[in-house]
């Protein structure tokens, strides 16, 4: 017994954090050496003095409530889910803190054990991953903002995008810092990092080479090679462009800012429309074959389904070959809409299909074309905000084949 009670006192005084137990009448009983160090006193000066003395000014005056309500109905909890808790220190100064409650009785007296984190490195760190995201963000608005200018401002442009590509490797060493502290985004980083060091690095390099070579063709029989290295950054900026609208898509996303919102519209007129938008985007001698049976009228969100057809019928384009043809059909009925997109193209193994709509996974055999990683997890988001199911079928070099359906929700207006 005696080996036991040594075992104990040695737990609470060389315990890492705070431990602070109270009386029924809220009075501070015992308080370990982790607290004193914590709160900046000692324990003969709060021992005996109600456990509002270490709560900042606002909470004190309702705390007491909140007090007898935990002692008419006490739990094991943890409290402050969902919002912020501080404590006060001696010298008046608040530090964030998270609390555990327990409790038991003696001789019919309640007594509550509080176990107290310093959680202020946490939010520390909270603090700069927010202000990383900020400066990512602002740096993705100043580059779109500057595409819609390069075809007069190239040079600028270049100068600009250097800059960004210098601030974007110092921002990923902060990030990576930073993220380290947080175990459970380790696998994000680590994703994130590897994806955007090539996936950036790439276009810029051809920006900027072929805005350097630019210069070299002065006379007027040389506008050949000029047309040609403007289409080289041309498209390395939209390429750039889309990786940006990923990342801003997935923020979105994450932050609960896309919702879905539904009306009627002409579901075959819809997919006609993206087939003669992405025309453009075509590989040599590729083509669309699409047929739509049942009717037409559909009511969901128009935007959120477009940019599921969009993003699935780039990705039939990218992944196929010159000459091929990319087949899409659309079926309403049982009041449900289904649209299928197939393809020809290189396809994705068994292995792969089963990580395809994770965030930032590409398939083994598609490291060497374009793309975050992110598209098919944003589909996958996509349909699950209209309520829909999306399934894949694909064999190695033969081709696949997305399947989406969709609730029509016409029936229930």
């Amino acid at each position: 017994m005696q080996a036991d009670v040594t075992h104990l006192t040695s737990l609470f005084s060389n315990a890492t954090e705070g431990i602070i137990l109270t009386n029924g009448a809220g009075k501070i009983v015992l308080v370990n050496p982790a607290a004193e160090r914590m709160f900046g006193y000692d324990a003969d000066e709060i021992i005996n003095q109600a456990i509002e003395v270490l709560l900042p000014g606002s909470a004190r005056p309702h705390h007491h409530t909140l007090r007898e309500t935990f002692y008419k109905k006490p739990s094991n909890r943890v409290m402050g889910q969902g919002r912020d808790l501080y404590g006060m220190r001696k010298d008046g100064s608040d530090i964030p803190v998270e609390v555990s409650l327990s409790f038991y009785k003696k001789d019919d007296e309640l007594f509550v054990i509080a176990f107290i984190v310093d959680i202020t490195l946490r939010k520390k760190i909270e603090k700069n991953i927010l202000e990383q995201q900020k400066e990512l963000e602002k740096m993705t608005s100043d580059m779109r903002k500057l595409n819609m200018q390069l075809e007069t401002k190239v040079e600028e442009r270049t100068s600009i995008l250097k800059e960004a590509l210098q601030k974007l490797e110092e921002s990923q060493k902060d990030l990576s810092e930073a993220l380290d502290k947080e175990k459970q985004l380790s696998e994000i980083k680590s994703r994130f990092v590897s994806m955007a060091s090539h996936e950036f690095r790439t276009p810029l390099t051809t920006v900027l080479s072929s805005a350097s070579l630019l210069s070299k063709y002065t006379t007027a029989d040389e506008q050949d090679n000029r047309n040609r290295h403007v289409n080289k950054i041309k498209n390395s900026v939209k390429h750039l462009n889309d990786i940006l609208e990923d990342f801003l898509s997935l923020g979105k996303l994450d932050e609960g800012k896309v919702g879905s919102h539904s009306d009627e519209f002409d579901l075959k007129e819809l997919i006609d429309d993206v087939v003669d938008e992405m025309n453009g985007m075509m590989k040599k001698d590729q083509q669309f074959l699409y047929k739509h049976e049942g009717i037409s009228r559909v009511y969901s969100d128009k935007k959120l389904l477009k940019n599921v057809i969009i993003n699935l019928a780039s990705n039939a384009i990218k992944f196929s070959e010159e000459g091929k043809t990319i087949v899409i059909k659309s079926r309403v009925e049982n009041e449900t809409m289904e649209i299928i997109i197939s393809d020809t193209g290189i396809g994705i193994s068994k292995e792969d299909q089963a990580h395809l709509f994770s965030s930032f996974y590409r398939g083994k055999n598609a490291v060497n074309i374009q793309g975050t990683g992110l598209g098919l997890h944003i589909v996958k988001r996509y349909v699950d905000l209209l309520e829909g199911q999306i399934t894949i079928s694909s064999q190695l070099n033969e081709g696949t084949t997305f399947n989406v359906g969709i609730p029509d929700l016409k029936a229930h207006i």
